[in-house]
């Protein structure tokens, strides 16, 4: 995909059938999103059976990365090239009507169509890798023992392209009957996030070994 491209085009899988309003296909925005999150969820069909699984992945550019045992049932599955839907999704809020009917949740997704293409390349597998830990922990990777040559052999690279997406997404607040204006009980909305809590060393760590800068007030918005 060209750097130029600013916004992909629409196709029937990734036009919503409902709230279109809420949808959008701005790459700066998924890549936002994509950016963020921490997991997804990749669906997709063998055999005639539907699969899906949720996992870690990282985004390099235009194309997503995955990894896993090169014995992994899904990676060794997908990497034929079968088709896939991959989500990722952040929740912000629950919105509390006054009704039921009216409850909402504040949230951005972006749900993803492609096919995955297994990384031979050994440089861009080690820069998936790199990217990948660091997707979690920015600056991760540089204080690691190397992987070995025997791990890498061990581990599958997928890629999967950018090409076909799009983000959804509501922020607002309660959006009420206005004859439940006057209806006795609290409505808003609650904001929700991801909280980290206090790191807790390893029992075996050696002495003197301080939490790093990137675990202090870890933050998936404010991270580099």
């Amino acid at each position: 995909m060209s750097s130029e491209i600013t916004r992909l085009e629409p196709t029937l899988r990734t036009t919503p059938s409902r709230l279109a309003k809420r949808a959008g296909y701005e790459v700066d925005h998924i890549y936002d999103i994509l950016d963020e999150g921490l997991f997804c969820t990749i669906a997709y069909v063998q055999d005639g059976r539907p699969f899906s699984l949720p996992t870690g992945y990282c985004r390099i550019g235009d194309k997503l990365y995955i990894h896993g045992s090169v014995g992994s049932h899904m990676l060794r599955a997908i990497e034929q090239g079968i088709d896939l839907c991959i989500s990722v999704t952040l929740v912000d809020g629950l919105v509390l009507a006054r009704s039921a009917f009216h409850h909402s949740i504040n949230y951005r997704s972006v749900v993803l169509f492609g096919n995955a293409s297994i990384i031979e390349d050994e440089t861009e597998k080690w820069t998936a890798l790199e990217a990948f830990t660091n997707h979690y922990a920015p600056g991760r990777w540089d204080e690691l023992r190397p992987m070995t040559a025997s791990e890498l052999r061990r581990t599958m690279v997928l890629s999967i392209p950018i090409s076909e997406a799009s983000f959804k997404q509501r922020n607002g607040p309660v959006n009420d009957e206005e004859e439940d204006a006057a209806w006795p009980c609290w409505a808003g909305v609650l904001p929700l996030g991801l909280l980290a809590g206090t790191p807790s060393p390893d029992a075996g760590i050696l002495p003197d070994i301080p939490v790093p800068d990137y675990l202090k007030n870890y933050d998936r918005k404010a991270r580099e």
